[in-house]
């Protein structure tokens, strides 16, 4: 788990979230348990991208939004992780990739880059 803090797109004032964050070929990513209209994804792409993370400290990190056709692995790797967020999922957690691929377009996913 991480807090990931963003500047609100209205206000400016940063906003956190704790979210769980996933790791896919030693990359880690965060997905939006809610999809496309959370408003972390929101603030995020107001920011275009820019965000801090907070694990102890906080430090600055460039998200980078991962296109739809790669997000299905990201999505598996995250629903073993996220106990509470897997439920919003219409599929098992245990689901063969290609059903991944069929709701990737639904969830967005995130490259954290340090900075």
């Amino acid at each position: 788990m991480l807090t990931l803090q963003v500047p609100g797109r209205r206000s400016g004032e940063l906003r956190s979230n704790i979210l769980v964050g996933a790791v896919h070929d030693g990359q880690r990513y965060l997905v939006s348990m809610l999809g496309d209209r959370s408003e972390w994804v929101l603030n995020l792409r107001a920011a275009g991208g820019r965000a801090f993370i907070k694990r102890g400290r906080s430090r600055p990190v460039m998200l980078t939004e991962v296109p739809p056709e790669e997000r299905a692995p990201i999505l598996k790797a995250y629903c073993k992780v996220a106990t509470s967020g897997r439920r919003h999922f219409p599929i098992a957690r245990d689901a063969p990739l290609p059903e991944f691929a069929k709701i990737a377009a639904d969830y967005p996913a995130f490259r954290i880059d340090e900075l």
